[in-house]
């Protein structure tokens, strides 16, 4: 197994970790923004507030997602064990 396997593994596994992280984390960066907006105009500060609608919003992403984001690791991990051969030499 080359240093250049090696790296390319790690680069593919980041690349799949980023790709599939990104949109809950979008998603909850957006609705926490807007919930943050909203108690700031209306002045109301509780707590409940901000945890709820992210909830919300990430089990909805994940709902939408969720087989988009799956079916990336299985490709990933499906293209490792293919190769399993080639990083045993």
């Amino acid at each position: 197994m080359t240093t250049e396997m090696v790296t390319d593994i790690v680069k593919e596994g980041l690349f799949v970790i980023l790709k599939t992280a990104a949109p809950p984390l979008l998603v909850s960066l957006v609705i926490g923004l807007c919930v943050s907006i909203f108690q700031t105009v209306t002045s109301i500060q509780e707590q409940t507030l901000t945890f709820v609608p992210k909830v919300v919003g990430m089990f909805l992403c994940l709902m939408v997602l969720g087989d988009w984001m799956l079916n990336q690791m299985i490709t990933y991990m499906t293209d490792l064990w293919q190769d399993f051969s080639l990083y045993i030499r």
